[in-house]
């Protein structure tokens, strides 16, 4: 059902590389990049057919977004961010889901959730107040989602929610000077003493069940896989595909480089360099296929109507971060094996580079938690499924 689709994306590479310099000196993915992914479906891959969306597979999208980062890396991590949000808004109650989508299909959201805002319980449901950081394409949405703890009138925490915004009650504030992921306009957003109804709320509590006041409206399987195993591989994907795209780019550069240091040998014979591809194009290929595998597995005990057990959860948690970390590992070694020229501005090799490191330090990245949360779970000790 979506092939048309990734065909439609892949006809896009070529542009999105010729973009992609564009992209890091507006410091935002060019609008005219956003309008041709609209333009294949893409942004509908994971949206409610009830609002003109595809119910696509997953790893239909994921193979998009890889595809589009190996082209240019901060517009294959903005299409991933703001193309999973239609997943989680058909979660939200119906009311807010018509909010977004009930006279514009094709409304986008960005987000932010790290809770480092404040919502206060009143009557009908809460005012929140905070600013949050790293909103990626924050420029192309009119609707945000921002995660905040409720506290009660004792001041005390109550619950973890994520809130939906319209454009018209926050503030983006223009922060985003950096090395890497240029190119995402991950600015700050800022929100002060805004109403925002219960329906247009959703406690982790919930997404950590696996449930939404929203699967009742949209029934599909799609909206019944786990929370965090969709929003970090959507991390993870774009690193992914970074990846794919330095090797071929190294592997091009090499085909063409003679050493003059070793007397003119072509770089391509070197025994060495062929290891070196060898081993990278393996880590690129493991973290790829153990990202599609585990969610494959979560997606054959929905279709049976089972309980996703944690340990799946926690091992899709366990090899998602490991899988950055190889993606990574890959184009450090073939950055560093690539000679002088690969610093050129230009080359999408020293950008990936750039924009690898920079996607690693989201918190989605982080392998020391989810490892330890893993290995707890092995030796027996609880584990608190609502975040993982």
């Amino acid at each position: 059902m979506s092939q048309h689709v990734i065909d439609a994306v892949r006809d896009l590479l070529p542009t999105f590389r010729e973009r992609a310099d564009e992209a890091e000196r507006l410091r935002v993915v060019p609008e005219a990049s956003i309008k041709d992914l609209e333009a294949t479906g893409f942004f509908r891959l994971l949206q409610p057919r009830r609002f003109d969306g595809l119910e696509s597979d997953p790893l239909d999208f994921y193979t998009c977004v890889r595809d589009i980062a190996s082209a240019c890396g901060s517009t294959g991590w903005v299409s991933s961010v703001i193309g999973v949000h239609p997943w989680q808004v058909a979660l939200f109650a119906d009311e807010a889901q018509q909010a977004v989508w009930g006279s514009d299909t094709s409304t986008r959201l960005s987000s932010s959730y790290a809770p480092t805002g404040k919502a206060v319980l009143t009557d009908g449901g809460y005012t929140l107040s905070g600013k949050w950081s790293f909103s990626s394409g924050c420029d192309h949405a009119t609707w945000v989602l921002l995660g905040g703890l409720v506290f009660n009138a004792d001041g005390q925490v109550v619950d973890f929610k994520t809130f939906m915004i319209p454009r018209d009650k926050y503030q983006i504030i223009d922060v985003w000077n950096v090395v890497g992921l240029r190119g995402t306009g991950s600015n700050d957003i800022l929100v002060e003493d805004v109403f925002v109804p219960e329906a247009f709320t959703l406690s982790m509590s919930d997404t950590g069940r696996c449930v939404g006041p929203g699967q009742e409206q949209n029934t599909s399987n799609l909206y019944k896989l786990p929370f965090h195993s969709i929003f970090t591989s959507t991390i993870t994907t774009p690193i992914v595909g970074m990846a794919m795209g330095a090797y071929a780019e190294h592997v091009e550069m090499q085909q063409k480089r003679v050493r003059a240091a070793y007397l003119g040998e072509k770089a391509s014979l070197d025994p060495f360099s062929a290891v070196r591809i060898a081993r990278a194009s393996s880590e690129i290929d493991a973290a790829w296929a153990l990202l599609t595998n585990n969610i494959r597995e979560e997606q054959a005990l929905v279709e049976k109507g089972e309980k996703i057990p944690l340990a799946l959860r926690l091992k899709v948690r366990r090899d998602q971060v490991i899988g950055t970390e190889r993606a990574i590992e890959a184009i450090d070694a073939l950055f560093e094996a690539s000679g002088g020229r690969a610093l050129a501005e230009g080359t999408y090799l020293q950008r990936a580079w750039r924009d690898a490191h920079a996607g690693r330090v989201h918190a989605a990245n982080d392998p020391e938690r989810a490892l330890q949360m893993f290995g707890a779970a092995e030796f027996g000790h609880k584990v608190d499924p609502g975040m993982y």
